[in-house]
């Protein structure tokens, strides 16, 4: 990952870089990784999450489905 300040614009560096973090999904795996899960409770999360996913998609499957 690479983010090029320009004209010494550090604020709009850090901004795009912080974006980028985002959308890589960095700081939520900090956030799941600062304390221990047992095993029991990482495979609900993780279960929880595919449904999660599961749901977004089929919602926007159905709405698309629909709009004719």
């Amino acid at each position: 990952m690479k983010v090029v300040v320009q004209n010494n614009q550090i604020e709009k560096a850090i901004k795009d870089l912080k974006k980028k973090l985002t959308k890589e999904g960095f700081f939520s795996e900090i956030k799941e990784r600062r304390f221990y899960d047992k095993p029991s409770v990482a495979k609900k999360k993780k279960q929880a999450k595919a449904a999660k996913r599961r749901r977004k998609r089929m919602k926007k499957f159905s709405s698309l489905k629909f709009r004719r």
